[in-house]
């Protein structure tokens, strides 16, 4: 029963769309009819700028980071990388908005940063360290998610080395048109790195 509860709360944190309520709240526009149409930071940052940007991505981590924590507060015997899984499906496939949303990086980086902060830091570089190569976010995204399934590997915890194996492939899936797009070389770089 615990699972139940908490894997609902989890969705429904994940489903909040951050991108939609930012770009209407504060820039009258909804990100869906601008960019790649997607309810994420990346397509924020491309219609509505640095600002809104920053704001959905770190909005986008914390609905993952909180849906490993909640279950802490009440000493639920969850494995709560499992329920953040519920934060991903939620971002993913939201029910606040119509059931499509982002495409996973953000919330899953969250919930990294609720079980392992150490690994969530060695994630942000190096996806930092990708971006600033390959001016590619989407890349960065896929690359990222494969040197934390090893880095799972080397922290020898199998939970990570499970939920993080999925959350890659399923942020790699997600990203497929993209890998389409990057060797067509029609996928759009960032220019401000």
């Amino acid at each position: 029963m615990e699972y139940i509860v908490f894997a609902l709360i989890a969705y429904l944190l994940g489903s909040i769309p951050s991108a939609l309520i930012v770009g209407k709240v504060g820039y009258n526009k909804d990100v869906r009819q601008h960019g790649s149409g997607n309810l994420g930071a990346t397509n924020t940052f491309r219609v509505l700028g640095i600002k809104a940007g920053i704001m959905v991505t770190l909005a986008d981590i914390l609905k993952g980071t909180l849906a490993t924590l909640i279950p802490l507060l009440f000493d639920a015997d969850v494995h709560r990388l499992v329920i953040g899984l519920f934060a991903v499906v939620g971002h993913t496939y939201p029910i606040f908005a119509r059931m499509k949303g982002g495409k996973a990086v953000a919330t899953s980086g969250g919930i990294i940063l609720g079980i392992n902060p150490l690994l969530f830091i060695l994630m942000i570089s190096t996806f930092i360290i990708s971006l600033y190569i390959s001016k590619y976010v989407s890349l960065s995204s896929m690359i990222t998610g494969i040197v934390t399934v090893i880095l799972s590997f080397i922290f020898q915890d199998t939970g990570l080395i499970i939920i993080t194996s999925l959350l890659t492939v399923f942020v790699i899936y997600r990203h497929r048109e993209n890998l389409k797009r990057i060797k067509n070389k029609t996928e759009p770089k960032i220019t401000w790195m």
